[in-house]
Order: structure tokens, then sequence, then C-alpha cells
């Protein structure tokens, strides 16, 4: 685990934030806001259809945290640290009037006055429609999950036969209007879709596109999960580093409290990512909190059970309070731990929350 220092009280500055760190000294710095359990896909390793049919109960909108419930959890988990925020789903772009939502969330200031990211991670099928008014409404970055080029490959596994020439004409209107970078997020799975790995790498090389590559997890509707079916980081860099030799940007980690290993391309086409959450779990230095669309808090995307945050969203000095004790007495590991379980049995053993539902 890095170990991470602060400075001492006669070193900081005017507007200076106490950090608000857990019991293995990892800080409270990044929010992922999940605004909907929708989403007009149906892929594989998500939200399967066969677990998801057209008449699942999703919440009803009266569920949902309204846009000022969540500006009032934002500014208080700003407040205490956090300077990135992330909406995700389901599809958060199925979220009618989003843009009100992140013009508000835009507005928000650390402590001693930066502004606070915000991001949007989206399955790319309304991007091309949506992405000037994100823009204009004050949106940073955008993520999109692309898992194939091939268009086959790519409607079989999204479930609903949605065209990939949409998407990508979606990441090329992001590019337009400013959310950049656009990042490009592949889940590899062994047998389904660990063809298009090069193919994705050679189609985003010199194009200011990051394409991260995501070993396949154990999360959400996913009871069948089995470690044969994952590619690991390792193995997914070795093809693309065999046509496209590659220079680690990391010392081939994360750097601090981020994900993705990356790595640039000798040739300067640009950058892509590794995220290793089975075969190298970032427990150690992970900043991350998820709410849910209905309102509770989970430490980690593997976590079980949340905290509902919904009776003290009517008090602003009471729900950051609440906040701050539950992270600092966060201890989980969920990713090692359930790592270590799958290591053993190589099939998935645990109970996890509906991914749609606290976003990935």
């Amino acid at each position: 685990m890095n170990t991470i220092l602060y400075p001492p009280p006669a070193l900081r500055q005017p507007g200076h934030i106490e950090p608000c760190v857990d019991m293995l000294g990892r800080p409270l710095t990044d929010l992922r806001i999940s605004v909907i359990d929708q989403c007009n896909f149906r892929c594989t390793y998500c939200m399967p259809a066969e677990l998801y049919p057209s008449d699942y109960p999703f919440l009803p909108s009266s569920e949902r945290l309204s846009f000022a419930q969540i500006e009032t959890m934002a500014r208080a988990f700003v407040r205490l640290g956090v300077d990135k925020i992330r909406i995700t789903g389901g599809e958060p772009l199925l979220r009618k009037n989003l843009e009100q939502l992140i013009e508000a969330l835009a507005r928000l200031t650390t402590p001693d006055g930066r502004a606070v990211s915000i991001a949007l991670t989206t399955n790319g099928s309304l991007l091309a429609a949506k992405a000037r008014s994100l823009k204009n409404a004050g949106l940073d970055r955008v993520t999109v999950s692309l898992d194939s080029l091939d268009n086959g490959i790519f409607q079989r596994m999204n479930g609903v036969d949605f065209p990939v020439d949409k998407v990508l004409h979606g990441i090329e209107v992001a590019q337009a209007v400013g959310l950049n970078p656009v990042k490009v997020n592949m889940v590899v799975q062994k047998g389904v879709n660990d063809s298009q790995i090069v193919p994705l790498a050679r189609h985003f090389r010199h194009t200011g596109v990051v394409l991260r590559l995501i070993e396949f997890m154990d999360v959400g509707g996913i009871g069948a999960w089995s470690r044969t079916h994952v590619v690991t980081s390792e193995a997914a860099r070795a093809l693309i580093a065999a046509e496209f030799p590659l220079v680690s940007l990391g010392e081939g980690k994360p750097l601090l409290h981020e994900t993705a290993s990356r790595y640039r391309y000798l040739d300067g086409g640009g950058e892509v990512g590794f995220i290793s959450s089975v075969s190298q779990p970032f427990c150690g230095d992970c900043s991350r909190v998820r709410v849910s669309s209905d309102g509770k808090l989970f430490t980690c995307l593997f976590a079980q059970d949340g905290l509902d945050l919904r009776p003290q969203l009517d008090s602003a000095q009471g729900l950051e309070s609440l906040l701050r004790r539950h992270w600092q007495r966060r201890g989980d590991r969920y990713s090692e731990v359930r790592g270590a379980l799958a290591q053993a049995s190589g099939r998935k053993q645990y109970r996890t929350v509906r991914m749609s539902l606290v976003g990935g």
C-alpha cells in the first residue's frame, strides 16, 4: 500500500482541506453517482437479458434521488475532500434533463477554491445527440464503453443489436465539442471479444482517444463468471505491444488513486491503459465512494450492503458528519478478498450489489 503523507499544521495553506481518511489511510477524493438504474443495452457482462427482461422492476422515478438531493449530497462530499465526481448508471443519458444536474455540480468548488472535475460514463448510444448540451452545462470529460469494432460482436455483446457506428459517431462528436480526453473502456472476455484488442488499439491510435482495457470482473448479475473467461492485463498488453511498442508511464502500476496502469505508444501514437481489477486488485489506495440511484452509499463496487443516506439529506451538517464517520470506519478490501476466493475456486462465490444500481 502506498504511504500517504499530509503537511503538518504549520505548513498548511489557507483553505487547506483536513483529509477524511479511512482506517487504512485512504483519503476520500472520488465520488461516483448513479443517476438511474435503467439501461437501453443488455450487455452480457453487466445486465444480461435473461436476468433483466423488458418487464424487470427497475426503480420508479419517485424512488430515485432528485437532482436537489444529489446536489446536497455532493456538496457534503466536496467539503470532505472530494474533487472528482463521475455520473454513472445504468445509462445516465436516459435520465431526463441531466444537463440541469451537470450544471449544478459544475458550480461546486473545493474549500480551497478549486473547481470540481465532472465526468460521465456512457454506452455512447445517445452521446451524439447530447454531447454539446452536456459540454455547455459544464461536463468536463466523458468515458464511453465500447467492447468491439466488429459490428456482429458488438451487437451480440450489447444484447439489443445496437450498431457500433453510432457509438463511434458519438465519440467523434464528444471530441469535437471538447469533452477531452475521451476515454474508451473495453471489457475483455476470452473467446468473446479478445480478438478486438489490437483492432481497437489500432483504431484509436493518433486520435487523442485513450483506450482502456478492463479485465472481465465478477460483478452485478454475472453469476456465471469464471476466471477462465478473464484475459489478464498482462496478456492484453503483450498483444498490443507486439504490434505497437509501449512505454510505461508509471512503472507498470496505476498512479496514486488511479485505476489504470498507463502506457504510451513509443511512436507517439497516444496512450492506452489497463485496469487489472482481477489479477492485481488496487484496494491499497482506493479513494472512491459510490452512491446508488436510490441513495445508498457503497465503499466498493464489490460491497454487499449500502448505507442509506436519504434520512440525512435534509440536514447538511448531519449528512457531512455521517459521511465522515462512515468513511473513517472504512477498512474494506473487497476486491482483494473476493480475488483470493476466486483464485481458489475459479468461480464467483459471493453476493454483489446490482451493478446498474450502484454504477460502474
